[in-house]
């Protein structure tokens, strides 16, 4: 089911599709869109798994004294690593390739269902279709990233328990300042996924074909990391989204260090806002045939 068929019923019928209010109603019907569908369920539940099969693998081949990576070990002794770990594992492609699905269905999933046209005549008016659009998408980045943390979490202290958590910088904390800690992780990396989706709504713009802009999107992700992993391009890697991403190491030091946390962030305002824009730019002045 398309946006434009669950707002269709209000069309005619409901007065409070012309009042303010529609903004909320549209997002409502779009973000049940998105998780009524079985394939992001679907991509939700890979992201889920991830975690839990780190989780069973230490557990079930836990490094005695000398053997394995320190890290190993620290998962072993304190379950809250294992949601750090999940979202570092996820970092690079799983997490990115599931807002880039949603992201670039936003506009081109309508346009290949030919349902575009007779959505902006609800009305939503195109600035507010693409505002609704890209707020769906920084919930599902959200949602998305929070479930690898919680389900981090619920495995991790199941199988290892929790207990104080040794920080990168040596000194140990609490455990509810872990889950702080992790909690700030969680939101911080929800945003730079929230910039990746604005770039994603942009590409959504330019084609009909939803699958295509997954592809555009993805390759762009895996582009920039590549980029930022030469050396030569030392003076590129500043304006990189993805080269601030790893900077949610920084909230785990005490005391936290904000420089490259603050830069992060931004970083993502930025590429969220001139996406959003250029996005904006292009749609309102397309010709919408379907």
């Amino acid at each position: 089911m398309s946006a434009v068929e669950t707002l269709g019923s209000h069309h005619t019928s409901d007065p409070l599709i012309r009042r303010p209010g529609r903004s909320l109603r549209f997002l409502a019907s779009e973000l049940q869109i998105i998780f009524g569908r079985r394939r992001n369920l679907a991509g939700l539940v890979v992201l889920a798994v991830v975690p839990v099969i780190i989780a069973i693998a230490v557990k079930v081949s836990t490094p005695g004294a000398g053997d394995g990576p320190d890290f190993v070990s620290a998962i072993a002794g304190n379950g809250l690593l294992v949601a750090l770990a999940a979202l570092t594992v996820e970092l690079p492609l799983f997490l990115p390739l599931a807002v880039a699905t949603i992201s670039g269905d936003a506009v081109a999933g309508e346009a290949n269902l030919g349902t575009l046209r007779y959505l902006l005549t609800i009305p939503a008016g195109r600035t507010r279709l693409l505002a609704v659009k890209y707020a769906a998408i920084v919930i599902f980045a959200f949602v998305a990233t929070a479930v690898v943390t919680v389900t981090g979490v619920v495995i991790g202290l199941a199988l290892f328990g929790g207990g104080d958590l040794t920080l990168l910088s040596g000194s140990q904390t609490s455990l509810a300042d872990g889950l702080w800690r992790l909690l700030l992780t969680t939101a911080y990396l929800a945003v730079g996924f929230s910039a990746l989706g604005a770039i994603g709504l942009f590409v959504s713009t330019l084609t009909e074909q939803p699958i295509g802009a997954t592809i555009a999107i993805v390759l762009t992700n895996v582009m920039m990391f590549i980029l930022d992993s030469i050396s030569q391009l030392s003076w590129l890697h500043p304006w990189l989204l993805t080269h601030w991403w790893t900077a949610f190491g920084d909230l785990l030091r005490d005391p936290i260090e904000t420089q490259n946390i603050s830069r992060g962030l931004i970083t993502a305002a930025v590429y969220a806002v001139v996406f959003w824009l250029a996005a904006w730019a292009r749609f309102s002045s397309k010709d919408i045939t379907s």
